[in-house]
Formats: structure tokens, C-alpha cells, sequence
């Protein structure tokens, strides 16, 4: 027999003297015909609110365990699993808060594996990237999931109802979304040890040889401070989009984005150079968006998806000193790129962390595009 509403009223999640008391009611009674228990619904209050009842019932999960509980389905002791959990970035959680399920920490048991296989530091370092990685789609989900689904909702003036219907059917995309990442992951794997082994220097294995380009936008805190956070968002999602574009078309890749600020790199200087004119030639009549930056070429050392050393530091001291819609590089870059690209002297320039003055040119197309 389902709950009734003096069960919902003892339980502290509806008090019929409230002004929305109805909506509560059925908010409650639906969150019950698609399976949520109140036991789910107090813990939910306690922890955030009842929409976060419709976002687990939507994730299809299992009754979630305690650690203690997911030590005895899995043999691994508390302590290692609050180990690996901290290293992915999920925060502590009390002994006796659920918190996964035994198949979640089944999959507990790769970690395990890796520690034996390439040590403890390594796995660690490596497990950091992977929580760093999937913490961002995770929150890249979740603001898409406010900003195009639950937003409009608000703003019609849609209640508890509304809002947690939606929710259901945001949390039931997870695990087709899981499938597809899973997908994803394993083809930029592909990509990733063919890249890495093409750029390998023959002195060490995590060294390798490449073009590394940063590129800012001129005036972006000024232009934050004139537009609303929806109009900011527009201008980072123009500017990131294009980024990946013209990175992933010229056989490049995105390392990171820093602000306003992206890093690249690609084996070819010629192509960094493309890359890097391209994103210029791109926002050419955008006012908001005014690239620049500037491109080093060299031995860099590859550390957790990124990539270190003097060249990296070269690279990106130099953007800092461009102009407007300028590309400065490196006498490499400069030799190395190739006749499709002419180069105008732009003197020797004192950089942070450089003992000498390095020279540099502004990078321009052979041949302008009519």
C-alpha cells in the first residue's frame, strides 16, 4: 500500500497547512508511483532536496551502499576505497552515509590492478586526471541539464512537479551518455598512442617533439564587466567551439582552456601556424572576440594529458606581448613552417624566466585569402 499523506506529514516532507501544499503532495505521491521510497525522499532533504530523488530514480541505480558495506561485497579494505574515492575527487563521506553501490565498487578493483602494475605514484597521478576529466563532463552535464531544461521550466513559472519530471528524464540520458563517453574514450585512445608515438624523441620516452600554441582574448575582462553572465557564456562558447574545430581539423588538440585563454598543440609547426591564423581569421568581424598569441616549437615533456618545460613556458610568456589579432613565433617555428607562411621580424623580447632576450616574428599567410 503506498504511502498516504499523514505518512508523508510524519515523516517531515509535507505539511498540509502550507500554501503549496497541494503541489507537494503530488510531487511526493508521483516521486512514489516511479519507485522512490520515503526513507530516499528524508535522506534527500537532508542532503540537498526532492528533486535530487528524481535525478537517482532517473540513474536507475541500486540502493546505494555504505563503504563498509562495499568493503564486505568487494573484499578491498575502507581505508583503500576512501583512497581511491579521494583521488578521483569525490570528497569524504561519513561511515554511514550510502554512498555507491557493489557493482560501482567492483569497478574499484582497475585501480587496484594499475597500483600493481605501474605503481602507486604513476596510478595516482594518472587517477587524479582521469577524477579532473570526468568532473568537468559531469558539471558540463549538469549546467547543461540547468541551462537548457530546467531554466525555461522556472522561468514559465513550472513547480516542483515540472521541475522533477524533467530532472527524471535528464538523469535517464546518463547511462546512454556513460555508453557513449566509454565509446568516445576508447577512439581517442586510438588517436592518442598513434600521436604520442609519432612525436616521440628518441632521449626519452614522456619527451616529445612539438608545436605548442596559446591563444587569449584581448579585453575580455572588459568586455565581463559589459555583458551579463549569459552574454559572457556565448562569447567562451564561440570562442571554445571554434578552438576544437580548427585544432581537431588540423590534426591538433586542445589541451586545456584557462580563462579566456586555450593551449594547443600539434607535431607540426606549419600546422600550429595554420591553427593559430585560422581562430584569427574566424573572429575577423567579431568585436567580442579578438584573438591572440603566440607559437614555440621543441622538446616538451608530456605529464597527465599536458605538457611541460621551456618550450610550454616560451609559448606562453610570448602571447602576452601580441597585439590585436597578432601570432608571434620562434625562430623554430619560423624555419621550420614552411613557405605557405611569411614572417615580419618582431625583435628580440625579454620574457619572464628567460635569462636572454628571445626573438620573435609575427606570423602571417604567404598568400591572403581574397
Amino acid at each position: 500500500m503506498p504511502p498516504s499523506s499523514a505518512d508523508f506529514e510524519s515523516a517531515g516532507l509535507y505539511d498540509p497547512a502550507s500554501p503549496d501544499a497541494a503541489e507537494r503532495l503530488a510531487l511526493l505521491e508521483w516521486l512514489v508511483a516511479h519507485g522512490a521510497t520515503i526513507e530516499q525522499m528524508v535522506r534527500a532533504v537532508a542532503h540537498g532536496t526532492l528533486l535530487d530523488v528524481a535525478g537517482d530514480l532517473g540513474r536507475a541505480r541500486t540502493e546505494p551502499l555504505t563503504l563498509a558495506q562495499v568493503s564486505a561485497a568487494t573484499g578491498m579494505p575502507v581505508a583503500r576505497i576512501e583512497a581511491i574515492r579521494f583521488a578521483v575527487g569525490l570528497p569524504p563521506v561519513a561511515p554511514d552515509e550510502p554512498v555507491m553501490s557493489a557493482e560501482e565498487g567492483r569497478t574499484l578493483a582497475v585501480f587496484e590492478l594499475g597500483r600493481e602494475l605501474f605503481g602507486e605514484a604513476a596510478l595516482r597521478r594518472f587517477t587524479q586526471v582521469i577524477g579532473a576529466s570526468v568532473a568537468r563532463i559531469a558539471e558540463a552535464a549538469i549546467a547543461l541539464s540547468l541551462a537548457d531544461l530546467l531554466a525555461p521550466i522556472r522561468e514559465r513559472g513550472g513547480g516542483e512537479l515540472a521541475l522533477a519530471q524533467a530532472r527524471l528524464g535528464a538523469a535517464q540520458s546518463v547511462g546512454p551518455l556513460a555508453q557513449a563517453v566509454g565509446t568516445l574514450f576508447k577512439a581517442h585512445m586510438d588517436v592518442a598512442a598513434r600521436r604520442i608515438a609519432a612525436w616521440h624523441t628518441r632521449d626519452a620516452l614522456d619527451t616529445v617533439s612539438a608545436a605548442v600554441g596559446f591563444l587569449d582574448l584581448v579585453g575580455f575582462t572588459t568586455v565581463a564587466r559589459r555583458v551579463d553572465a549569459r552574454g559572457l557564456a556565448a562569447i567562451i562558447d564561440r570562442f571554445e567551439e571554434a578552438a576544437y574545430d580548427v585544432a581537431t581539423a588540423a590534426e591538433g588538440r586542445v589541451v586545456k582552456f584557462i580563462g579566456d585563454e586555450v593551449m594547443f598543440v600539434t607535431a607540426d609547426p606549419a600546422r600550429a601556424c595554420d591553427i593559430a591564423l585560422t581562430l584569427v581569421e574566424r573572429f575577423a568581424g567579431d568585436d567580442a572576440v579578438t584573438p591572440r598569441g603566440a607559437i614555440a616549437a621543441g622538446d616538451v615533456l608530456v605529464r597527465g594529458g599536458d605538457y611541460y618545460g621551456p618550450v610550454v613556458n616560451l609559448a606562453s610568456r610570448a602571447a602576452g606581448l601580441a597585439v590585436p589579432r597578432e601570432i608571434l613565433v620562434t625562430d623554430a617555428v619560423a624555419t621550420a613552417a614552411g613557405a605557405a607562411f611569411r614572417f615580419e621580424p618582431a625583435g628580440r623580447r625579454a620574457l619572464k624566466g628567460f635569462d636572454e632576450p628571445v626573438r620573435l616574428a609575427a606570423v602571417e599567410r604567404a598568400t591572403r585569402s581574397a
